[in-house]
């Protein structure tokens, strides 16, 4: 299965968490909303300038900017 960044999936794909990229504040915000390795997560659909990006995560919705998404790598189900 391939590994990708949360941002180049489509809508209604799904995929389970690989690594949170980079550090500091952005890292620690990001694993605090449950962004961490090994989490199942689902892309909902995105908004008409596919900025930002909806996600489904432990039964949640999340909303993410598409520069926060590119910091969450991805192994995709296909």
């Amino acid at each position: 299965m391939p590994i990708i960044n949360m941002r180049q999936m489509k809508a209604h794909e799904q995929g389970t968490i690989v690594k949170v990229i980079g550090g500091g504040e952005m890292n620690r915000r990001l694993r605090d909303m449950g962004l961490v390795p090994g989490t199942p997560i689902e892309v909902q659909g995105r908004a008409p300038l596919n900025d930002p990006v909806n996600i489904k995560i432990r039964g949640n919705n999340l909303t993410l900017r598409n520069n926060e998404a590119d910091l969450i790598e991805v192994e995709v189900n296909r």
